[in-house]
């Protein structure tokens, strides 16, 4: 009885330690990038607004 203890107890030990190891050599995956930032939204409302003066510019002149 005493080996059959023995036995199972080291199994449970290398059986967490590979399981550690295997938890721990993955790589989380990164997360996704946004679909739009505030940046391109500013230059998206800028160029309306410029073709707006342009329009309205060649219809003054």
């Amino acid at each position: 009885m005493r080996m059959n203890c023995a036995s199972l107890m080291t199994y449970l030990f290398l059986l967490t330690l590979i399981y550690v190891i295997q938890v721990q050599g993955q790589v989380t995956a990164p997360s996704p990038s946004p679909f739009s930032d505030g940046n391109t939204i500013d230059q998206g409302i800028a160029f309306v607004l410029l073709v707006i003066a342009l329009v309205v510019t060649y219809l003054v002149h």
